[in-house]
């Protein structure tokens, strides 16, 4: 059958194939056109198109990366699938600066055609199985938000970012409702076997670009200023710990460990689905708060927002990864969180009197400390789990 042609060998279920990692460069782009759509559009109605717009371009990666876990990376017919969602993946990406402007049509086509393909050819593969009914419920699904998705294309700008809001929620809601259509059918995530593992991997490989992106960045405002100047080499120094502090939290314990956590497909829907989407929207705000800081000589409160923003809207991610798999409310993300919104409301009426890398110190003090609570604690759990020497 088609299934035992394009499945993935049940001994090599968790490796990430290269045409994954392939796959994963145009991200690498896409990350960086979000950060300057934020930058250059700094206002409230600029980040809600900021958040729309990564909304669309994380569901699509993130259902590409689902359907990866079924499909084997090896065969040819998986790799021009792969070849083929990269091409729609960068023409999305190549029209985020003016998606809510003349590169709407590019933007909406390009993603659709992505969730429209991708479920058909999992509908093929895997014919006359249980994979391909639920893939026949997501394709329903799909084609109700681009409903929304076009409506806001064809229609005047000033009604696009609230129909493209509709969408973005529609798209979301379709695995929380079990991709559930009246008198049709539903595809209950009790009905989709997954490997956590897998899914593990790729969310880690996604935050490291979403990391990368903003050393691209930094290197790219430092040479544009055309001389390393001592207040902004002591911006560049704060904004590289930033990243390894926020790295530190990641690695040390809320991304990588799955073993003994909940695995359950809808435990891993809301820990990679939905907790990885904030913790890399936090990435990109980190990357961008530090390119403001570099390019900016004083504070403004729209920088001391987007600086906080960052590590709050991951904490928020990370909060809820460690929710769906251990089962843990996580209370020093909790303080932190407090600490942070504390900092910010105390910064905000004084930003234009604090020099540019006093709040980004403050709030590098409170990550710092977190990382290195959290370092430990993994440490003392796993010296506890470990079995005693004799």
């Amino acid at each position: 059958m088609a299934t035992a042609a394009l499945a993935r060998p049940g001994h090599r279920r968790s490796e990430v194939g290269p045409v994954e990692l392939f796959f994963d460069l145009v991200y690498v782009f896409a990350i960086i056109q979000l950060s300057h759509l934020l930058i250059e559009h700094l206002s409230w109605e600029g980040a809600a198109q900021t958040v729309v717009v990564f909304a669309a371009v994380w569901w699509g990666w993130n259902y590409t990366t689902w359907a990866m876990n079924w499909l084997d990376p090896g065969r040819t017919q998986v790799q021009l699938l792969c070849g083929v969602l990269m091409l729609t993946a960068l023409g999305m990406s190549i029209a985020i600066p003016r998606a809510f402007e003349d590169a709407a049509w590019l933007f909406v086509g390009c993603y659709l055609l992505m969730g429209v393909i991708r479920p058909v050819f999992m509908m093929i593969a895997y014919r006359g199985h249980r994979l391909a009914a639920n893939y026949r419920m997501l394709l329903l699904w799909t084609l109700l938000a681009g409903v929304f998705w076009v409506l806001g294309a064809a229609l005047p700008a000033e009604s696009r970012l609230a129909l493209w809001v509709v969408a973005v929620v529609v798209d979301y809601a379709a695995p929380l409702a079990q991709y559930r259509i009246p008198g049709l059918g539903s595809a209950p995530m009790e009905h989709w076997d997954t490997d956590a593992d897998h899914l593990a991997e790729r969310n880690r490989l996604v935050f490291i670009i979403a990391l990368g992106e903003s050393i691209l960045l930094m290197g790219g405002s430092i040479v544009a200023s055309g001389q390393l100047t001592g207040s902004l080499a002591l911006s560049a120094v704060i904004g590289f710990a930033s990243l390894f502090v926020l790295w530190w939290n990641y690695f040390a314990l809320a991304g990588p460990e799955t073993r003994g956590g909940d695995s359950s497909t809808a435990a891993l829907r809301s820990a990679y689905a939905y907790a990885h989407a904030l913790m890399v929207l936090g990435a990109i705000l980190v990357a961008v708060s530090i390119e403001l800081r570099l390019s900016h000589d004083h504070l403004t409160p729209a920088t001391v927002l987007v600086t906080s923003a960052g590590p709050l809207v991951y904490l928020v991610g990370n909060i809820l990864f460690l929710r769906s798999r251990f089962g843990r409310l996580a209370r020093s993300r909790f303080i932190a969180a407090a600490v942070l919104m504390v900092l910010t409301f105390v910064a905000m009426p004084l930003a234009r009197h604090l020099p540019v890398s006093a709040f980004s110190v403050a709030v590098l003090a409170v990550t710092a400390t977190l990382a290195a609570h959290t370092a430990y604690t993994a440490r003392r759990q796993a010296q506890e789990d470990s079995p005693q020497q004799t």
